[in-house]
């Protein structure tokens, strides 16, 4: 979940190289003095102390005006983080001080802060001065990452304009985990394996769409070359099964039971839609082309805890199952127990 004001796109790599743009400056918060530093520092504590208490009064007279008149948003934000960080230790990891007071109006404004360059990019941006804060939240089962956007109001005081939140781990592991991981299965030409933990570990490892770093640029780079074999611009990819071809719409990956698991959707023909009318025989064939999968990426069965699958005609699921890795291992349904759906 995001709530924002600002629209932002990461920048790609040669932009990290790029001399800084005229009338937009960075400051880091090595380069910040006490005086600029602390009531960046103190307002993102504050702002995020009052997610934690569950203050929406609070947070909203400390919201720019033009966010605060459409509260809905951060609210709905709120009562999502709040269980989760309500008693969190709170660290403020990293500030930036971004001056676009004298920067020419413009579709896109960029800053280019420290070195190793961190790079920040802003779509149709006001003139001002802004901060963008970022902060841990730890000591809980889900720890956090927030990143606030920061507007200087009059009187120097510094109001909520953005706000950006991402969980720190998936599953029990870091960004950094996937990432190690994702290299070795890429290493093995294990590629659906690799694809889904290169994304999760870009997921985990981004705060926000709208920053790049040398790092983040390298993983994404990492994540370019593996090429997975899987739908893509409404394409099914085919998958065959004992004698049985499964036509595969979608793949991605979930947390919605708690657990890591692969998420798959295909497409029965009509003899396997009149099959899911049995449930029996309904779980036969999802054990099938289960079993399908892990025989073409065996990768999978380490990756994953287990696997949704589901049976989609249309805009409707027919059968939706879902099942430990070992299920897959021979087909047998009678190894199989799951969630079933219809």
């Amino acid at each position: 979940m995001l709530r924002r004001i600002f629209s932002g796109a990461a920048l790609v790599c040669a932009f990290l190289f790029l001399p800084q743009a005229y009338g937009a400056s960075c400051t880091t918060q090595a380069q910040m003095t006490a005086a600029q530093r602390d009531p960046l520092v103190n307002a993102a504590r504050t702002i995020l102390g009052e997610v934690q208490s569950s203050d929406l009064q609070g947070l909203r007279a400390n919201t720019l005006p033009a966010i605060a008149a459409d509260f809905n948003g951060i609210e709905q934000t709120v009562n999502y983080l709040h269980p989760l960080i309500q008693s969190a230790t709170v660290t403020v990891d990293e500030v930036y001080l971004l001056d676009a007071s004298m920067d020419p109006s413009s579709a896109s404004t960029d800053f280019y802060c420290g070195s190793p360059v961190v790079g920040f990019n802003f779509n149709n941006l006001p003139q001002g001065t802004y901060a963008v804060a970022i902060l841990h939240a730890t000591g809980v089962p889900q720890p956090q990452q927030v990143a606030l956007i920061l507007a200087q109001a009059p009187g120097n005081k510094w109001q909520l304009a953005g706000f950006f939140e991402k969980p720190m781990v998936l599953n029990g592991h870091d960004g950094v985990w996937y990432w190690q991981n994702a290299r070795k299965l890429a290493k093995e030409n294990a590629d659906w394996g690799a694809y889904f933990y290169y994304h999760i570990a870009t997921y985990l490892l981004d705060p926000v769409n709208f920053l790049a770093s040398q790092n983040l640029e390298k993983l994404r780079n990492e994540t370019s070359q593996v090429h997975a074999n899987l739908p893509a611009n409404n394409t099914p990819i085919t998958i065959n099964a004992h004698g049985t071809t499964f036509h595969v719409t979608a793949v991605d990956t979930t947390t919605a039971l708690g657990p890591l698991d692969l998420d798959v959707h295909y497409a029965p023909d009509p003899a396997q839609v009149a099959e899911l009318r049995s449930p029996p025989v309904a779980r036969q064939q999802v054990v099938t082309l289960m079993a399908g999968i892990l025989a073409q990426h065996p990768e999978l069965q380490n990756a994953f805890h287990g696997m949704w699958l589901h049976a989609d005609q249309g805009g409707a699921s027919l059968f939706a199952l879902e099942l430990p890795m070992s299920a897959g291992e021979t087909g047998n349904p009678q190894a199989a127990s799951g969630t079933a759906h219809p």
